[in-house]
Parts: structure tokens; C-alpha cells; sequence
């Protein structure tokens, strides 16, 4: 059974599974990860989901403001070994549900092209493909996203 967590940025587990990722996005990003990883401080988190099975930490997520009326999704991550299960949907629905009940009426996020998984991901759970915003403006590399919460 799978077990979701409201938390923040100071849980040992989301801090240990975005490590993971740091990882796996330097192997993705190559070249382009330094310029990705100053935009992915994780102290500046206040929601954060870790989602367990059996007491062990397999994904995690997080939200931050991007302006009054939207967030920004990210720290999106499942362990390789926990994909195709389900679980990165239900962090994600966690995270809009936790804007929502907040007040947030949209979502954003980016992701790089390379990162295709997570490209048809978005696609899936009703993202739409949007000019990309702030710092990701003029990266080719980049995709941003958006979604209006129901």
C-alpha cells in the first residue's frame, strides 16, 4: 500500500530522494545540469509529498509559489525500481489538491526535452505545453508546462 506525506523540505527522506535525483539529472542534463541546478534549491520548499511503501521513501514532489494564483511543481521523482506503478500520478494529484485547498488556481512546471519520461508524464496527467517562463525563457533545452486546477 502506498503511503503519501505532507511535509517539507527539511524530511530526511525527500532530502535523500532528491539527492537521487540530482544524481540521475546530471547523467540527463549533461552539460546543461549546473545551469538547471541553481533554479532547484530545495530550502525554499515549504510542500513537499513523499510517497512510502512499507515505511520505505520510493518518490517525492514539491510545490513552491510561482505568483498569487500559481505553483510551481518541482522536485518530481519515483526511484527507478517503483516507476510504471502508479505513484508519481498520485504525488503529483497530492501536490494540486494541496495547491488547491490552499488557493492556487494553476500549476507550472518545467522539465528538459531530454527528460522524455517525464515529457509524456505531464502530457498524461492533462499538462499543456506553454511558453517557456522566467529563467527558462530562451533555453532551447527547456519545456514548461501548465495546468488549471479544478
Amino acid at each position: 500500500m502506498i503511503k503519501l506525506i505532507r511535509t517539507n523540505s527539511d524530511n530526511v527522506d525527500f532530502i535523500n530522494l532528491v539527492n537521487q535525483l540530482d544524481t540521475y539529472l546530471k547523467i540527463v542534463d549533461g552539460k546543461d545540469h549546473a545551469f538547471y541546478n541553481q533554479y532547484n534549491n530545495i530550502d525554499v520548499l515549504k510542500n513537499t509529498v513523499v510517497a512510502y511503501i512499507n515505511e520505505i521513501p520510493i518518490g517525492c514532489g514539491a510545490f513552491k509559489p510561482y505568483n498569487t494564483n500559481t505553483v510551481e511543481i518541482k522536485r518530481m521523482f519515483t526511484l527507478p525500481e517503483s516507476r510504471e506503478k502508479g505513484i508519481a500520478s498520485l504525488i503529483l494529484k497530492e501536490l494540486e489538491n494541496w495547491a488547491n485547498e490552499l488557493g492556487y488556481k494553476y500549476c507550472v512546471l518545467e522539465t528538459g526535452k531530454r527528460q522524455v519520461e517525464a515529457v509524456c508524464f505531464y502530457d498524461k496527467m492533462h499538462y499543456t505545453i506553454i511558453s517557456n517562463f522566467g529563467p527558462y525563457k530562451n533555453v532551447s533545452n527547456s519545456l514548461c508546462f501548465q495546468k488549471k486546477l479544478i
